[in-house]
């Protein structure tokens, strides 16, 4: 086995020649990942298992409790065996230690005569470290090679077929729709006896091997190694690792591909969303992608959180947006309108969850595309939810008016639902049917003004005072100001709006219309930004 040597192997070497396995001798299979020389009985914390264990007694002599007991510790570890050298510190080997080793099959190998443990440690180290690098060699050439032919495979199975003719054991490769691949083929009536041997995964054995592929944090499949003839090794693992890679850039180059062939699409996606598709032609369409509309449907719009961002990798970001969804339950399809990713997600799972799934979606989606910080660098907002083909239009623009809302007036949010968005939604709505700021001026011009003409800060402490529900210590705090100077500003506000400003009626009407002022403003400033850069 690569990276190791048996007891058998190493009791032909010639350091060994007076050497004798003197009790365990069916463990003389075992095998040897590194030797050590041993003086001292407390060693349980120094071994890692498999090493093969020199000593001339000295620590024990002729005491056999101790003996025992440094016997014991060695098996506990899993060290492949120990060697004695008999002589001043050792003269017998007592018979409960002989039994105690043949109970473990824990090979006890005798010295007759007196040797170098530096010799055999050198000999020894020198083959495992030889063997290690000849293993590593054979990874590199094997990685190498198999990205090469990675240019021109065209299926998994070739891949798989190249580990075969280096490892030789039986490989299964099971897909995430459950087919099942065998390498070197299995005749159909006893592949199902041959799953049913493959131990669980959970249980430890010598002859199995199981790994998941993974792309993007989704499973597309599993490899099983199982051999009936030998134990897997580390070198089986290394090879079989180095494979699944080698799968995982595969399946992400044909889903890359995929991805952009989907992009394409994008234009009917476009006139669906802007209502100019038939039922007919909708329904034409989802079947040709084996995607289930009964159960709903929301538009979710994403860009980039802000214009001094990286530019995002579309293709990548839908890939990405594809793996989390479709795993929470959704068919999902993309287009792209004002530097704006558009993303539809049909609901495909029962039961009226769908919005904390569409919450773990994308909580697992902003934990991969976040600054060093840990802040999103997307910008995401989720329209109306809709049960019929035919408003999924309605979903759309809702999510645009939320993304407007949230680019406007919703600082450090990076995502909305139109439906949370209550108040805002009504300023919206209300600004859509009237010309707003008569009202506002109506309320808080004499603060404006006052502000104006003084280079004040009345709106802002009204504001402020009115989230905290009338508490001055509070305000106070907020607004980093000594408390005399809030009571000179809140006389101040009495004065401009009367000393009934804080009445239920009053005041709900004054936060109302603070924010419908913000709403406006910003707006204005969007509509302006929009316009310089249409015109440049």
């Amino acid at each position: 086995m690569k990276g190791m040597l048996s007891l058998q192997e190493i009791m032909r070497r010639r350091h060994f020649d007076k050497a004798e396995v003197i009790a365990g001798e069916k463990g003389i299979h075992r095998l040897v990942k590194w030797v050590h020389v041993v003086e001292v009985t407390k060693i349980e914390k120094l071994l890692n298992g498999q090493e093969l264990i020199l000593s001339t007694g000295v620590a024990f002599g002729e005491n056999p409790k101790a003996f025992r007991f440094f016997v014991q510790q060695l098996i506990n570890c899993n060290a492949a065996g120990l060697c004695i050298e008999k002589g001043r510190y050792t003269s017998t080997i007592p018979q409960e230690i002989m039994d105690l080793a043949n109970e473990n099959q824990f090979p006890l190998i005798l010295f007759y005569e007196e040797v170098s443990f530096v010799e055999i440690t050198q000999d020894i180290h020198s083959v495992l470290i030889n063997q290690q690098y000849q293993m590593i060699s054979e990874l590199e050439m094997y990685a190498q090679t198999l990205n090469k032919k990675l240019l021109t495979i065209s299926n998994e199975e070739e891949i798989l077929t190249y580990l075969h003719e280096h490892i030789g054991t039986q490989i299964i490769y099971e897909k995430e729709n459950q087919e099942r691949f065998f390498i070197p083929s299995v005749p159909i009536h006893k592949r199902k006896d041959l799953v049913n041997s493959l131990p669980h995964h959970e249980e430890k054995v010598n002859y199995y091997l199981q790994q998941p592929i993974l792309v993007l944090d989704k499973q597309y499949g599993v490899i099983h190694l199982y051999s009936k003839d030998r134990n897997l090794s580390e070198f089986d693992l290394l090879m079989l690792d180095r494979t699944i890679t080698a799968l995982a850039q595969h399946l992400l180059r044909g889903l890359y591909v995929e991805e952009k062939r989907r992009l394409e699409e994008s234009e009917w996606l476009r006139s669906w969303l802007d209502g100019g598709q038939s039922l007919d032609s909708i329904r034409e369409f989802l079947t040709r992608h084996d995607a289930i509309f009964n159960k709903g449907g929301v538009v979710l719009l994403c860009k980039k959180i802000s214009q001094e961002s990286p530019s995002l990798d579309k293709t990548y970001l839908t890939l990405l947006f594809r793996s989390i969804f479709e795993q929470h339950g959704f068919s999902v399809f993309f287009t792209e309108m004002k530097n704006t990713l558009t993303v539809i997600l049909l609901n495909r799972r029962e039961g009226g969850n769908w919005k904390e799934r569409l919450k773990d979606g994308v909580s697992s989606l902003v934990a991969k595309q976040c600054d060093k910080h840990g802040k999103s660098v997307l910008r995401l907002t989720i329209g109306k939810y809709i049960q019929s083909l035919e408003h999924l239009t309605k979903s759309y623009w809702t999510s645009w008016e939320a993304l407007q809302i949230q680019e406007q007036l919703l600082q450090g949010v990076y995502l909305s639902y139109f439906e949370d968005l209550h108040i805002y939604r009504l300023i919206s709505y209300m600004q859509k049917q009237h010309d707003l700021r008569e009202f506002v001026m109506e309320y808080l011009e004499p603060v404006m003004e006052y502000d104006q003409k003084h280079n004040g800060k009345l709106l802002e402490t009204l504001k402020v005072y009115l989230a905290c529900n009338g508490s001055k210590k509070e305000t106070a705090n907020k607004l980093f100001i000594v408390r005399q100077t809030l009571y000179h500003r809140i006389q101040k506000l009495e004065t401009l709006l009367g000393a009934d400003f804080m009445n239920a009626e009053k005041r709900l009407v004054i936060e109302f219309m603070i924010m419908v002022h913000e709403y406006l403003h910003s707006t204005s400033s969007y509509f302006e930004d929009e316009s310089k850069s249409y015109n440049a």
